[in-house]
């Protein structure tokens, strides 16, 4: 899960800076919305706050159902990741802080309904698992997100990307992709330098997860 999450932060990287060279820090950063802020949306945010200021990306808005209470306190205590070092806070009823930075809270089940637009929002981080066809996913583009990385294998033509594997072959016509599962972020680069130095067949694969507690 973890190595699935880096990942989608380091293609985010990828897709904010195609067709490009990285934005300096003076100009303005990737607008980014998290729909779903359970495992990988907290991780996710997680792993952009550890960037600090070098990030190209700004993450302005979690869309959650469990209202901010909830969303601040399970993003601090962390039953697998511990405690979060950052102070985090709600602010009102429809924000919370982490470390002073201030993230707008929606709620809304229909991503057609979200308000992406209003927000100039970039790009939209899909941890849900609901959203994963061109369809579902759409949604977000048709509420006025710019793109759309989804955080769990697509369905359909969503084009797949894993960073150290393909996502080279990111273009920037492309707006809505998937990151993959976990497993094939495992697998994939390591198969990967096996095909290039031996060649491959089709082979079986194992997978053991560990019994742990998501939330």
């Amino acid at each position: 899960m973890g190595a699935c999450v880096r990942d989608a932060a380091v293609l985010c990287l990828q897709v904010s800076t195609s067709g490009g060279s990285r934005k300096a820090p003076t100009e303005a950063k990737l607008k980014v919305a998290i729909n779903g802020f359970g495992r990988i949306g907290r991780n996710f945010l997680r792993c952009w706050h550890g960037r600090g200021d070098s990030s190209p990306l700004e993450v302005i808005a979690i869309n959650d159902t469990g209202g901010v209470k909830q969303a601040s306190h399970l993003l601090k205590y962390d039953s697998t990741l511990g405690i979060f070092d950052a102070d985090v806070k709600p602010v009102g009823d429809n924000a919370i802080s982490v470390d002073g930075k201030v993230i707008k809270v929606v709620s809304d089940r229909n991503p057609s309904n979200l308000p992406w637009g209003e927000m100039g929002i970039d790009l939209v981080i899909e941890g849900t698992g609901v959203f994963v066809d061109r369809a579902g996913a759409g949604k977000h583009l048709e509420a006025g997100a710019k793109k759309v990385l989804i955080t769990a294998p697509g369905k359909g033509d969503i084009p797949t990307y894993v960073c150290g594997v393909n996502a080279d072959l990111y273009t920037h016509a492309d707006t809505i992709i998937s990151n993959a599962s976990c497993t094939t972020n495992c697998l994939a680069p390591f198969v990967k330098v096996l095909d290039q130095k031996f060649g491959t067949c089709p082979s079986p694969l194992s997978l053991k997860s560990p019994l742990n507690q998501l939330l």
